[in-house]
């Protein structure tokens, strides 16, 4: 016994942390169940949706308390129209209306092709100050063949009925005038009420392109 327990002690820090060669096949086989285990972090593709030539993309559903957070994927964003913003907006609705109250920021990097521009900084025509209208994801984004946008918008906790509900945006642009940019954009949505809906558009006309919805263990 006394070998035994002079082995186990072996395997444990002095801080009380088990080391992992305490852990083997061997003494666990008689372990019959084990408490459920929650994994955290991991994304589960909720929904995801596919612009052609469409006006707008709406999700509508899967937009609940099972999640604390939302992340949204933009892949190949391609308006039809050229130099135009990409946006978005949510609803307390279910998608009736799109015109939650949001006080935002937005700035942006930018480099040109020739690499003979190059700028860093706030871009306040794109930023709300308790605003209901749509809020700025892209800026002056082209409609060239090979030209669009990507990026990530995430939304935490949209059902919180005490807080307002946070965004941060993140998008790369392939924009008028073969520029580059990295457009940043962040804030809240100021109203106590559940987002249990979410609308993505450009500024004017038509557009191509996946958005896909992921819920955050």
């Amino acid at each position: 016994m006394g070998s035994i327990t002079r082995s186990f002690a072996n395997n444990i820090t002095t801080s009380g942390v088990l080391l992992p060669a305490s852990l083997t096949n061997n003494s666990i086989a008689n372990v019959t169940a084990y408490n459920a285990a929650i994994a955290t972090g991991n994304m589960v593709l909720i929904s995801s949706q596919t612009a052609s030539n469409s006006a707008s993309i709406s999700f509508t559903t899967g937009i609940s308390s099972t999640y604390k957070e939302y992340q949204f994927y933009f892949i190949d964003i391609h308006p039809r129209t050229d130099n135009i913003d990409f946006q978005f907006n949510g609803s307390t609705d279910s998608g009736s209306n799109y015109n939650v109250t949001k006080t935002t920021t937005f700035f942006r990097a930018i480099h040109n092709e020739s690499g003979t521009d190059s700028g860093f900084g706030y871009a306040g025509g794109s930023d709300l100050a308790q605003s209901t209208g749509f809020q700025t994801l892209a800026t002056e984004v082209s409609n060239g063949a090979d030209e669009s946008c990507a990026g990530t918008l995430q939304l935490f906790n949209p059902s919180s009925t005490t807080y307002v509900k946070h965004f941060i945006g993140n998008f790369g642009v392939y924009g008028q005038d073969n520029y580059q940019q990295n457009n940043f954009s962040a804030g809240y949505a100021n109203t106590t009420s559940a987002i249990n809906a979410m609308q993505f558009k450009f500024s004017s006309g038509n557009f191509d392109g996946t958005i896909l919805m992921y819920g955050i263990v």
